[in-house]
């Protein structure tokens, strides 16, 4: 089966197309937050240089959060309207299990980390072995401080992933961070698609007006006027 799938939570936007297992092409720019520009196009030059159709996909998947308000809704409202009309299924995927994908390969404590501004990450746990993940930890938003004394618990090291691997790495007393490739760091849309596929062959799926997103934290706006109330 083919799966389209892409994400845009972070300042990565990338677009992959694989059958099964396999990856047939994948399309990823990052080049900043420009993804209500750049999404779409990518998709349909994907597309057409594989020269494969809309028709042609079985099933549409997104990453549906945690990451920027804006390109979370970005990726879900794109996938919404390519599969709106075709009765194909949509995959909500987890960003953070698609960043920690990207380390499946590397037994051990996997450790996906986004950064979410105020001395926080979007984070998650999980344990890889033999290429599969087994999640430890639910999707959570905590202070790097609260990441550092969770992880130091398990007493090993820990690969960490996605756009908050700097600060996370920079700021650990109690962990020790195994490196990870700067190309490893970034979203993939073929991991996306990988948890997607996983996802499909265990039912997991949803229509394009049931799929949803999840932000974890409300936004700064909505930070910003429970604020002001509470003062009030």
């Amino acid at each position: 089966m083919k799966i389209l799938a892409l994400d845009s939570s972070a300042t990565v936007a990338t677009v992959a197309l694989t059958e099964d297992e396999k990856l047939l092409a994948e399309f990823t720019l990052n080049n900043g937050n420009t993804h209500s520009e750049t999404l779409l196009p990518m998709v349909e030059t994907i597309l057409k240089m594989y020269g494969e159709s809309i028709d042609g996909i079985d099933a549409f998947a997104a990453t549906t959060g945690p990451g920027s308000f804006t390109g979370v809704r970005i990726g879900a409202a794109t996938v919404k309207g390519l599969a709106f009309g075709t009765e194909k299924p949509c995959i909500e995927v987890s960003t953070l299990e698609a960043i920690a994908e990207n380390l499946a390969i590397r037994d051990g404590l996997i450790c996906p980390v986004m950064n979410a501004r105020r001395s926080q990450v979007y984070t998650a746990l999980f344990r890889s072995e033999h290429g599969k993940l087994t999640r430890l930890m639910d999707d959570s938003a905590l202070s790097i401080s609260e990441l550092d004394e969770l992880l130091s618990a398990y007493g090993e090291p820990v690969s960490f992933s996605g756009d908050g691997y700097a600060i996370t790495t920079e700021a650990l007393n109690k962990t020790t961070a195994l490196p990870t490739p700067e190309r490893l760091r970034h979203q993939s849309a073929a991991s996306v698609a990988a948890v997607a596929y996983r996802k499909y062959l265990s039912g997991e799926t949803v229509t394009d007006a049931e799929l949803k997103v999840t932000y974890l934290r409300p936004s700064q706006a909505e930070r910003t006027r429970l604020e002001k109330e509470g003062k009030g």
